[in-house]
């Protein structure tokens, strides 16, 4: 608000009508009898002066005019007094008790699981850190816009309903806390100018016309004729049509048509023309004539007069005003909503409030979004006003939501999203349900919006239905489930009615589903276009929560349910009545007799769409559970319950399953198939699957068992196979019944044996969940994820499964990798049913082999047997009549009566497996019957049935003597032990009914009681011996192990001598000639002392050609393949900005902080380099072939994957043999003896400046001097083939164009400056590598860094000789002016602008052309190069030393250590030696101990790459001491490998006489000085070792970092997406337009971006509302990977759809920060998107 008062000033008006200073205005106000008059005609003067150029809007200007004309006047006119101070005490009163925030698109909400009455209760970010559910289970989710912060509202949890922020007795005095009561003067004043300023709103808002303003808004100013063409947003036509549309029309540019676009999606409407009525119109009709096309209709297109554009635009402006100003009273808020509510009396127009509404559905973005603010600052935050609003929201649900079907836009800018405020809070859903009968009024709606798919018979038909009206349709059924969402407590007579009325209407709709797009067997040709199926089932999954809450409210009274019961009923039997046909058909088999309809599934139209019956069957259930079910013949006698249609359609259903199954309508295409998988899925089997078993067992419990088998034989069209023997010539009819029998049997082993329901039997959920647990964790060990979506959820999303879950698992923790699994408890696995009815078929095999691999490893027996099932309830309690009736007993000896009659093919294993599982359910039945109760109660005489013969035929045999038989059958040797388990479960059913039998029928049984005894005694016989075999079989392994091992030990130890000799060698031909007894054997590698390299013969096989080839100088290349890539993995300052401009960049020296260099890395394959070609020219050229296709890799870069391991490369390294060279130790001692470092440098010096003079044609150039570097031992360069050479080039050639981002140009001088850089870096690289996982510095790096190091710098040794020697020479003098100064010119950097270790590399590399003569090509040899490396090698050491004293910190510790060792001394006496050629600038105040423990931390890196430099580039071993991790002793170990004194300060005293002039000239370059006086800043060391950003340990820190983020760029409070770099931490606004850059004419994301100059392109990413980690590795090219944060369970969670809370796994960020320092981001993002290829590529470069 702007700052004023009565000195402000106002706009000056035209006419004089009303004061133009803000207090005078109010007092003219305040003076005037009709205050809505004054305020319109004031309105009418100055709103189109504020807002008179909507062109070129100036928002701030515009909003500082309507605050000073407007609203600062009206906020005097309000308070009486200065607005500022009266609303500062205002704000200071206590905040209201109810939070009230919306949420925006992208928000993250917080739900409570312990405390919320039901999901949709959420926290913002504020109120849920300042509350008590932090600590409780919560989930958090991202808002997709228009939700609303229940903090404060009582009835929406169970516990902590208030934060302590709006908690009014959390911050001391409740009474101080209390919201301030506004004056009755204020109040009064209130009541005169909301209803003004109301009106206008709405008036405005809703105004249609186009030309003419309101005659009251049309006064004091003379009407202009000044038009625009505004353009509203829709959601049909896309961006790009949009930006063409305009750019057609206005002739504008991208950029500006972008700019018109954006904002029309953000606000709904933009002006895009100004001028004349006829200007306008024109451009109205062409925009109108380019957008439209055959799919989509024109744009919406207005012209709108410019002072109605004004108004509107700022009765909006003057909604956000009243937003606020209710913010701050409740009073306000109470006058707001009692104007709202009013009608008009004597006027048939709706109150304010639902004028609004009603327009809402023609209403643009930018008026809705303020239209539903207000709402929810005013009605939603007032509880009695709320109820108000929602019974004149229910007044018109109807309407709205015929209009919202009507829309195009998203559900969350539509006021009918506001009705899940409403309907969710207990206490208004009643009051809803009992005043306006609300359930009604919706399924009415429903059923009114869905009439154009009703087909004749008045079933739903959704054939060619428009996918996005049927979306909008089906979102009206949500509303029933959030008035559904608590069930009652109290049940009064008036909210019966109203509940019964609503539940009627419902049933209207499950009758139009009940059979809906019925199908017919297609036979003969194949079904052309497969039937639309999705939306019947997008809809039976969308009533499934709400058909499960019906059951619940009814259950919740019995009168209620009694009444529910009936009236299904009644409408299942009119529903089955219209389709019941007259034509009756009676079967027949063992003497019983059926009389049903004549009705063949196979020929018949069937449908699995039975919601109706299923709702009865549910209600049934709850019929059994809360015991009203004894009084059924009460309510429905038997001859009106009709059983037997009850279940005539579910066992269509079925029967319609089994021959999909069979493979009998596979003409019928896949949208058959699809049904039946979501038949059978966990979304939908509730209330599909489940419940037609359920009404299958209500059948076999009601109707007579031998008449239900034969419904079943029927409509399974399997009486023919059980009444005789069908032919067996046709083998696909053989197999298809077979099927149908294996899939009949299933159903009745799910009739009789799944009892685990509540209601079928007396268990309760939480059995039901373990029991469902328990059969998924006998598959495998599982998720949690994996295992809560193979539950079914609840009304509230939840399944239960965290109560029970540890009572049948243990929970085992995740690796680095993968995710934490449950593994089922061993004393469950007693409870696997090997037919669960939840069981797919893939399912049901790999948990049967689970469990009997599981058994034979315990060495028990392979059978299968159920486990005890509880007792049916007194409802179901008939169906176990179905196991022992006649028919059944006939069906079991049928099919294992064919099993002994081999060449019958009318039966299979899987048939036989479930006729023993029938059987061991009857089995188990009667055993506990007989448990319970004494032998003459049971009835259930299922041993009596299966000993009886199956007929009276001379050879006829029980069901007894045919599973003896059958143990002898070879084909059923795996059901063996089964059938043992059945005839022993036989055994124990006989000596039960015999212990309460006479002793009399005791003595008839006695030769059969005999039998028994001995065929148990067999059994237990067999079970004997197979447990002994097992145990000899294990004994013997044992002993043949225990003489393998005797034998093993025995051999060594004679062979003793034999092995210790060989085992070093093992595997290695060493080439290297016998030497004289003269060399010395040391592991040292510079100087004259210099040890012998150890060379292999290396044999490599190309993974192309598979042909082998020794690597030799003059074969033909081999390579390895490779990619070069830039890196800022080692940069000091991350996040800094990098010079883009690559012409101006020098690769010679590199800055010390390492900011940006080039990683060569190579997956370690091999190729011949002709093979290679012709493997890249083949890619090409099917790349060419298929450029429509995105390809994983740029070619036009070099890029391809290696043949083998599909890593991405970009080049090859050719593989060069290491060259061995003998040193003569007397020789060597003798060059040692004369060359010293002072001779040293005066040879090269003199040799460069011969070379000088020579440039020059100076004559004097051949002098003695210039020849001196020869007479130390030269040697003839080694000759490499023409093949080696070009793969030289062109890999060179790779490392220059990837490492300064240029095009190809082998002549440019830069190329060995970059490859020595290249080779300085990887090894700088690799060694922080090893350091950061405390790995030693040799013997521990994998085989493919191995390979390609020692490749990379041989490489590095033999590209001087493909280029001219003169550029070299050039290069080398350069590297040497850092070190000499005598050689010192103008561009030569200072000694703390460099990394010294690329100056050590570049110079030993380049050192060699130095002895380039005209007429031959010589190299130095052994003896030179040994001593050349030695003092290159010391003079960079000191200089280096020089380097680390001159940047370290003199603030040391004061802890006090040992200050009198020699190193000690020698540092405290060379640092007098800088202070003094400094001249005093360097501080002397830190000890000599410290300063030499800075020179040791800080030079140990630098010596770890000398190492590794020199051992891969000569070849020599290194010493033992370094194939240990020990700081000390690897100290010592470099020293002696690098020829350095263990002081390094002695190196200083030995060549102090050449050093001094050289350190004087280091410690005075005025760089050096001006770091001294902290002018400049310089790199310490050692250097730090970067780690990827700390993250924290809890996921929502992140989240509340995220919600603080403002964009950079853009001024709204719009939705971001913020992303967080884990290289630097910055936050970054991702994947909007306000952030996106034009770089070489093509836009970037502001990630990309980033990238760019954080990573050199490659960087990683956390996008914080998904959780997901991004890796990008080009402008093009990136991928998604796992997020670092796990939840309890050991999961990620992308997108946050489970909402668990996430904590850091700092393993898998340990794993990430290796990625990025393993240089793997680029391999990583290739092989992820070879692995996930998508049709649509996503835009990178926009990210």
């Amino acid at each position: 608000m702007a700052d004023g008062g009565d000195e402000a000033g106002g706009m000056a008006g035209t006419g004089g009508a009303a004061p133009v200073k803000p207090l005078e205005l109010a007092r003219w106000w305040d003076e005037k009898l009709e205050f809505h008059a004054a305020f319109l005609q004031h309105l009418a003067k100055v709103v189109p002066e504020i807002y008179f150029d909507e062109m070129n809007p100036v928002p701030e200007k515009e909003e500082e005019l309507a605050q000073m004309t407007i609203l600062y006047p009206l906020e005097w006119y309000l308070f009486g007094e200065d607005p500022d101070t009266c609303l500062e005490k205002l704000r200071q009163s206590a905040t209201p008790q109810l939070c009230g925030k919306v949420f925006k698109n992208g928000e993250t909400t917080y739900s409570c699981r312990d405390c919320a009455i039901d999901p949709t209760c959420v926290l913002c970010m504020d109120c849920f850190q300042n509350s008590i559910h932090k600590n409780h289970r919560y989930k958090m989710h991202t808002s997709t816009g228009g939700g609303f912060c229940d903090c404060g509202d009582t009835e929406a949890w169970k516990t902590g309903p208030l934060c302590t922020i709006h908690d009014p007795g959390a911050s001391g005095d409740k009474e101080e806390n209390l919201e301030c009561q506004l004056n009755e003067e204020l109040i009064a004043r209130a009541r005169k100018i909301f209803p003004s300023v109301i009106k206008y709103i709405v008036d405005m808002t809703v105004w249609e016309e186009e030309r003419e303003l309101p005659p009251e808004l049309m006064t004091g100013r003379e009407k202009t004729d000044k038009y625009y063409c505004v353009l509203f947003n829709d959601e049909h036509h896309s961006y790009d049509h949009v930006i063409y549309s305009l750019q057609r029309t206005l002739g504008c540019e991208l950029g500006e048509a972008q700019l018109y676009t954006t904002a029309i999606d953000k606000e709904g409407r933009k002006s895009v023309k100004a001028g004349l009525y006829a200007v306008c119109h024109k451009a109205k009709e062409e925009i109108k004539k380019h957008s439209n096309n055959v799919s989509q209709g024109p744009l919406n297109v207005k012209v709108l007069h410019a002072d109605i554009v004004a108004h509107q635009k700022f009765a909006l402006r003057l909604g956000s005003w009243l937003n606020k100003l209710m913010s701050y009273s409740s009073d306000f808020r109470q006058i707001f909503c009692q104007i709202c509510l009013k009608e008009e009396t004597d006027s048939k127009k709706p109150c304010l409030i639902s004028t609004l509404m009603l327009w809402d559905a023609r209403l643009y973005k930018g008026a809705r979004k303020i239209f539903h603010e207000l709402i929810f600052s005013s009605f939603f935050m007032e509880l009695e006003y709320k109820k108000q609003f929602a019974m004149e929201f229910v007044k018109h649900y109807k309407t709205l939501q015929r209009e919202y079907v009507s829309d195009d836009h998203e559900k969350q800018i539509s006021v009918t999203a506001l009705s899940v405020q409403m309907f969710t809070v207990p206490t208004l859903a009643r009051h809803l349900i009992e005043e306006q009968n609300v359930i009604t009024i919706i399924a009415e709606t429903i059923l009114e919006e869905l009439p154009k798919y009703l087909d004749k018979n008045g079933k739903f038909n959704f054939q060619g239905y428009n996918h996005e009206k049927l979306t909008r349709v089906t979102a009206i059924i949500y509303d029933l489930k959030y008035i559904l969402i608590s069930k009652p407590t109290l049940w009064t007579d008036k909210l019966r009615e109203q509940f019964l009325e609503g539940f009627r209407s419902f049933l209207k709709i499950l009758t139009c589903m009940q059979g809906m797009e019925e199908i017919k067997r297609q036979i003969g040709q194949h079904i052309e276009v497969d039937p639309d199926w999705e939306a019947a089932i997008a809809i039976q999954m969308q009533l499934k929560i709400i058909i499960l809450m019906f059951q619940e409210w009814c259950a919740s009274d019995e009168e209620l349910l009694v009444t529910a019961y009936k009236e299904c009923h009644a409408a299942v039997m009119r529903c089955s009545g219209r389709n019941c046909s007259s034509n009756k058909t009676v079967v027949q088999l063992c003497g019983h007799v059926l009389d049903c309809q004549r009705f063949k599934v196979s020929a018949n139209p069937v449908s699995i769409h039975l919601p109706l019956s299923r709702m009865l069957a549910g209600l049934h259930i709850q019929l059994s559970k809360t015991g009203v079910i004894a009084r059924l013949q009460e309510f429905i006698t038997s001859e009106e319950f009709q059983v037997q249609r009850l279940v005539e359609y579910p066992l269509r259903c079925l029967a319609l399953v089994a021959q999909v199954a069979a493979e009998m309508w596979r003409r019928n295409g896949l949208s058959l198939i699809s049904q039946m998988f979501y038949y059978h899925d966990v979304k939908c089997r509730e209330e599909m699957y489940d419940k037609d078993i359920i009404l299958l067992q209500i059948g076999a419990a009601y109707m007579d068992p031998n008449s239900f088998l034969l419904l079943m034989l029927q409509r399974y069209e399997l009486l023919d196979a059980f009444k005789k023997l069908m032919p067996t010539k046709d083998q696909d009819l053989n197999k298809q019944y077979n099927t149908l029998i294996e899939e009949m049997l299933q159903v009745l082993i799910y009739i009789v044996g799944e009892r685990y329901v509540p209601g079928v039997s007396n268990v309760t959920k939480d059995d039901v969940t373990m029991r469902e647990i328990i059969h998924l964790l006998c598959i495998e060990p599982m998720a949690h994820s994996a295992i809560a979506k193979s539950l079914p959820k609840d009304e509230n999303n939840e399944t239960g499964m965290e109560k029970v879950i540890h009572k049948v698992a243990i929970f085992k923790k995740p690796g680095v990798s993968g995710h934490g699994v449950y593994e089922l408890k061993e004393q469950c696995f007693k409870e696997y049913n090997l037919f669960f009815y939840h069981y797919t078929k893939t399912q049901h095999s790999k948990a049967e082999h689970m469990e009997k691999k599981r058994r034979v490893q315990e060495n028990r027996d392979e059978a299968l047997p159920p486990p005890p099932p509880p007792e049916f309830s007194l409802a179901f309690r008939n169906v176990v009549k179905v196991l022992n009736c006649d028919i059944m007993m006939h069906i079991l000896r049928t099919v294992l009566q064919r099993a002994l009659e081999l060449e019958s093919h009318l039966w299979t294993e899987p048939m036989i497996q479930m006729v023993l599982h029938l059987l061991s359910l009857g089995l188990l039945e009667e055993k506990q019957q007989l448990e319970k109760a004494p032998e003459e109660e049971v009835t259930f005489d299922f041993y009596h049935k299966a000993s009886r013969m199956g007929s009276s035929a001379l050879n006829a045999m029980n069901i007894l003597m045919i599973l003896e038989k059958l143990k002898e059958v070879q084909q059923l040797e795996s059901q063996k032990d089964m059938i043992s388990w059945v005839l022993q479960m036989f055994e124990t059913i006989k000596h039960l009914r015999e212990k309460s039998c006479f002793p009399t029928i005791a003595a008839a049984c006695g030769p059969e009681f005999i039998r028994t005894n001995e065929m148990q005694r067999t059994q237990d016989k067999d079970k004997a011996e197979r447990k002994r075999k097992a145990e000899a079989a294990r004994l013997h392994r044992q002993k043949i192990m225990a003489q393998m091992s005797a034998l093993q030990k025995n051999f060594i130890e004679t062979h003793k001598l034999l092995y210790e000799n060989t085992q070093d060698a093992q595997g290695k031909e060493v080439m290297e000639e016998e030497s004289p007894p003269v060399i010395d054997y040391t592991r040292i590698a510079l100087g004259p002392k210099r040890g012998p390299a150890v060379t292999e013969k290396e044999v490599l096989t190309c993974i192309l050609c598979q042909e082998e080839q020794e690597v030799s100088l003059s074969h033909a290349a081999m390579v390895l393949s490779a990619c070069v890539q830039r890196s800022t993995a080692l940069t000091q300052h991350q996040g800094k900005m990098l010079e883009l401009s690559e012409d101006k960049i020098d690769p010679l020296f590199m800055d010390p902080d390492l900011s940006c260099g080039v990683h060569t890395g190579s997956c370690g394959h091999v190729m011949h380099a002709a093979c290679w070609q012709k493997y890249f020219d083949a890619i090409q050229s099917n790349a060419r072939q298929q450029h429509h296709l995105e390809q994983i890799f740029d070619l036009g870069n070099g890029e391809y994957l290696c043949p083998l391991c599909k890593s991405l490369c970009n080049t090859v390294i050719p593989i060069i043999p290491l060259q061995s060279h003998r040193i003569n130790s007397e020789d060597a001692e003798v060059v040692a003896q004369f060359l010293s470092l002072a001779k040293w440098i005066e040879i090269v010096v003199a040799r460069i400046s011969g070379y000088c003079k020579k440039s020059n044609e100076d004559t004097e150039g051949a002098s003695s001097e210039f020849h001196s570097i020869l007479s130390f031992g030269v040697q003839p360069s080694v000759k490499y083939s023409s093949s080696i050479e070009e793969m030289v080039v062109l890999f060179a050639t790779a490392v220059y164009r990837i490492g300064l981002t240029v095009a190809p140009n082998e002549a440019d001088p830069r190329i060995p400056a970059m490859t020595w850089s290249s080779c300085a870096f990887t090894i700088q690289c690799l060694e922080n590598l090893l350091e950061n996982e405390d790995k030693p510095l040799f013997g521990s790096l994998q085989n493919r860094q191995h390979s390609g190091l020692k490749a990379l710098m041989q490489f590095a040794a033999a590209q001087r000789t493909t280029l001219h020697q003169s550029l070299i020479q050039q290069h080398l003098v350069r590297l040497l002016r850092v070190l000499l100064p005598s050689l010192k010119a103008e561009d030569t950097p200072c000694l703390l602008d460099v990394d010294l270790f690329h100056v050590l590399v570049g110079a030993v590399l380049a050192f060699p052309s130095l002895y380039w003569e005209d007429t031959v090509h010589l190299e130095p040899s052994s003896i030179s190069s040994a001593c050349n490396n030695l003092y290159l090698f010391h003079l960079v050491t000191m200089a280096h030393i020089t380097q680390i004293i001159l940047t370290t910190t003199t603030e040391c510790p004061s802890i006090q250590t040992q200050n009198d060792s020699e190193e000690a001394q020698a540092a405290d006496s060379f640092c007098k030696e800088v202070y003094r050629y400094t001249g005093g600038c360097y501080s002397q105040t830190a000890p000599g101990w410290y300063l030499w423990d800075c020179v040791k931390r800080g030079i140990t890196s630098y010596l770890r790459c000398a190492a590794l430099f020199f051992h891969y580039l000569l070849g020599v071993p290194p010493p033992d001491d370094l194939l240990l991790v020990s700081e000390e002793v690897q100290f010592k170990a470099l020293c002696s490998y690098l020829s350095l004194p263990t002081n390094l300060f002695m190196l200083f005293q030995e060549y102090w006489d050449t050093v001094e002039p050289l350190l004087q000239r280091w410690c005075a370059d005025p760089a050096v000085l001006n770091f001294l006086k902290r002018k400049r800043d310089a790199v310490r060391y050692p250097r730090k070792r970067n780690k990827l950003v700390e993250l924290p340990e809890d996921y929502s820190c992140l989240l509340n970092k995220a919600s603080q983020f403002r964009c950079p760029r853009s001024s709204n409070d719009e939705t971001k997406h913020p992303i967080l770099c884990l290289f630097c931490g910055t936050m970054l606004c991702s994947q909007n337009t306000c952030c996106q850059e034009l770089v070489n004419g093509e836009e970037m994301g502001a990630c990309i971006s980033h990238a760019v100059h954080c990573g050199a392109g490659v960087c990683i990413f956390l996008t914080i509302r998904d959780c997901k980690v991004v890796l990008i590795g080009s402008k093009t090219r990136g991928c998604f990977y796992p997020a670092p944060y796990l939840d309890e369970y050991g999961e990620t969670d992308p997108n946050l759809i489970r909402g668990n809370p996430l904590h850091l796994c700092h393993e898998r960020y340990q794993k990430l920060h290796l990625l990025w320092q393993q240089h793997g981001i680029i391999e990583e993002i290739a092989r992820n998107q070879e692995n996930h290829q998508m049709i649509f590529g996503f835009n990178w470069h926009l990210l």
